[in-house]
């Protein structure tokens, strides 16, 4: 015999208790114990809450809280507890044994993450002793349904989630048979949302005018409550719709107007199958549950409206299907903040050029609100415009400047012609800017010949562009630049050349990717360095999956470690818990169908001009041929590589008046790979080997070369000169 069975025979009852769902598994015998028909049934925690006294109901709370808090186990914890009926009367007493369940005990053993309780009932013989009752319970058991009510609406975040919190109502006492929400469309009452037996609203008239005799109406259009005690009352106060609400033979009915502000924005109802005086306390209780009712709705009304309207917006302002460019792979994603509207200034755009070349764009208008976004909509169009009609990189962003500008002027805000007279080039306050006030853009504008691989690039104030290599190695890349637009629209914007091997990646991104969580640009780099060298040889969209969650992660740290579940539930879909949106842009320059693998023919290369008054872009050289070199196991040449570019590039800087142009290239099978370094000049006088003394400061670069460099030379170019030197992956160290 199965112990189903046994346990049927002596009239004791199983169930189970899903606390994350909310739902009281019950077998027949204990169907029946509770007054339910004896049948297996799925019930709400509400139905069986309605059954059991409030006292009790509490007391098993109390119970699981503890038996969770010592850590569950197999220990077994027996409760005796109540049941009443509508009229909180006792009308037997039951005892269940229960324990909880972990997750790994579950079948399909570790897959959930809440717990579980099961457990068996059956009947208590009675006794004379008095059972606890009276007022002083039902006031109390009032207390604690107001306070659980307020507790699940305030965590109520849309119209549909108080609704749900609205239909789930029940305490002992208080168990309507229907629910009901209307709000004021125009001159009617609409049905926002009904929860009870079959109704049939069409011949009620809904949407119905608000001149109809029917309480919901009056309660809208006077403030005031309607409560109903009896069928007899409700047919003699409002005989035309009578008709229609006797068929569902309910008792009692009372309408609570929904206040915020003075204002009624709704009606609720609840209907009760049995009878109801609405007493004082009564009428006390369903008040206080209809302000919390309507503060819930109208906070949830604002929140849908917002989450709307920023649907709307982005949808609007999104970008154009990203084009199929020959010879370049593309991949893009722009995420929204979490906070506000979700709508900002940051976009991006990719242009194909009457030329037969492609024109990439990313920028941040200044603020995070719809102004911003309405002016990065116009700055768009601008830039597309003067993109289109084949201006150069630097002619586009100095026009795309005058014409940012240009809005802002008289407009009385921060700005080059408006009449503060200053650059407005601070974060704005949220809510601090007037209609017209005058916003800057950061922008950086690159034009592409994918047939070459060069890109030239002209920079707004905007986070320079880095290059990924396919072994996972990533470099920013320096590139000259100007202020924002819009912040002086006089000055020119200079214009770099940037060349990318096959299978290189260039990337473009606003400074959310960077300074997420508070952090400065440059650790900003060094996590996305970090990102990108955990996905090396993978597609771009699996790179720019990877720098979006470089982001959630910086995220959890600053929330405290909370899980990925949690961010998520806490704010709007698709939106992050950053202060910035986050747009970025990944091209990857293909690799031509018959070439062999860069894998076996690895080649790399930087390009960099150091001027004369730019000494400090001698440490970006070092930095970049570090990078260059990141794979190179014997560091002694590494160093000696660094080294010697570090003294061509001085004595270039230190004997001629010109700027010094650096490439590096490193190509070969790995393993046995030589990097050549050249440095080419203005000058066309020739270095000349000296003879230092022990205490002179120079002359010591030829010295240098010939002593770490496999092969070095000078050679005349053009009016100037270039000098150069090699060095292999395995050479010789002294």
């Amino acid at each position: 015999m199965r112990t189903e069975d046994v346990l049927a025979a002596t009239r004791v009852g199983t169930w189970a208790w899903d606390d994350a769902r909310g739902v009281v598994t019950v077998d027949a015998v204990a169907a029946e114990l509770h007054g339910w028909p004896p049948e297996p049934a799925k019930l709400t925690e509400a139905a069986v809450r309605a059954r059991v006294h409030v006292e009790d109901f509490a007391k098993i709370e109390r119970v699981l809280a503890l038996a969770a808090s010592e850590g569950g186990g197999r220990a077994v914890r027996e409760v005796e507890y109540r049941l009443v009926d509508t009229n909180n009367e006792v009308t037997c007493r039951l005892r269940s044994r229960m324990r909880i369940i972990e997750p790994d005990e579950e079948p399909g053993g570790g897959g959930g993450t809440r717990a579980a309780v099961v457990g068996t009932v059956t009947r208590v013989q009675p006794t004379d002793r008095r059972e606890p009752g009276g007022d002083w319970e039902t006031a109390r058991a009032r207390e604690a349904f107001v306070l659980r009510t307020g507790q699940a609406l305030s965590e109520a975040n849309s119209v549909r989630e108080v609704l749900r919190v609205v239909a789930t109502l029940s305490m002992p006492g208080f168990s309507p048979d229907g629910v009901a929400v209307f709000d004021r469309e125009g001159d009617r009452l609409r049905l926002l949302d009904y929860q009870g037996r079959p109704m049939d609203f069409y011949h009620l008239g809904f949407p119905m005018p608000m001149n109809t005799a029917y309480p919901g109406t009056e309660v809208m259009r006077t403030g005031r409550a309607v409560y109903v005690s009896s069928p007899e009352e409700y047919a003699r106060r409002y005989p035309r719709i009578w008709p229609v609400i006797a068929p569902l033979q309910r008792r009692a009915w009372a309408f609570l107007p929904l206040v915020v502000a003075g204002r009624t924005i709704g009606v609720w109802l609840a209907a009760f199958d049995y009878a109801l005086d609405f007493d004082w306390e009564e009428r006390s209780t369903f008040s206080s549950i209809a302000r919390m009712v309507a503060q819930a709705l109208s906070r949830a009304t604002l929140n849908d409206t917002e989450r709307e309207l920023s649907a709307d917006l982005q949808h609007a302002m999104a970008p154009s299907p990203t084009p199929r460019v020959p010879g370049l792979a593309i991949a893009a994603r722009y995420v929204p903040t979490g906070a506000g509207l979700q709508v900002g200034g940051d976009w991006y755009d990719v242009i194909p050029l009457p030329s037969g070349r492609v024109a990439l764009v990313i920028g941040d208008v200044q603020g995070h609100d719809v102004r911003a976004a309405a002016v990065m909509a116009q700055l768009r169009i601008a830039l597309r415009a003067y993109a289109s009609e084949g201006h150069q990189p630097d002619a586009v962003l100095s026009r795309a400047s005058r014409f940012l500008a240009s809005l802002g002027e008289g407009s009385g805000g921060p700005g080059p012609r408006g009449a503060g007279g200053a650059p407005g080039v601070g974060k704005a306050e949220p809510g601090g800017e007037t209609p017209g006030e005058a916003r800057f853009a950061t922008c950086l504008y690159a034009e592409a010949d994918p047939a070459s691989g060069t890109f030239d690039i002209a920079r707004a104030g905007h986070p320079e562009p880095a290059v990924l290599f396919d072994d996972g190695a990533m470099q920013p890349h320096p590139t000259d630049g100007g202020p924002p637009l819009g912040v002086e629209p006089s000055l020119d914007y200079p214009v770099t050349r940037l060349s990318l091997q096959p299978g290189e990646t260039l990337l473009l991104c606003t400074d959310g990717l960077l300074e997420t969580g508070g952090r400065d640009l440059d650790a900003g780099w060094e996590r996305v360095g970090r990102a990108v060298a955990g996905v090396p040889g993978t597609g771009l969209e699996q790179v720019a999956d990877a720098l979006l969650e470089s982001v959630d992660q910086v995220e959890a740290e600053a929330e405290g470690g909370l899980g990925a579940g949690e961010r998520a539930g806490a704010r709007p879909p698709g939106a992050h818990g950053n202060e910035d949106d986050i747009a970025l842009l990944l091209l990857r320059r293909e690799v031509p169908r018959g070439q062999v693998p860069r894998g076996a023919f690895p080649v790399r290369r930087f390009v960099l001009n150091v001027g004369q008054s730019e000494p400090a872009r001698v440490a970006q050289a070092r930095r970049q041929l570090g990078t260059l070199l990141h794979d190179w196991t014997d560091q002694d040449v590494v160093h000696g590589a660094v080294l010697l570019l570090s003294e061509v590039l001085t004595n270039v800087l230190t004997h001629t008046d010109g700027d010094a142009l650096t490439v590096a290239e490193v190509g070969g099978l790995v393993g046995d790979r030589t990097l050549r370094v050249e440095v080419t000049d203005a000058s066309d006088a020739l270095p000349q080997r000296r003879e230092p003394g022990e205490l002179a400061s120079s002359g010591r670069g030829l010295l240098l070369l010939e002593e770490l460099a496999d092969a070095w030379g000078a050679q005349p170019r053009g009016a100037g000169k270039t000098i150069w030197f090699e060095l292999g992956e395995r050479s010789r160290t002294p």
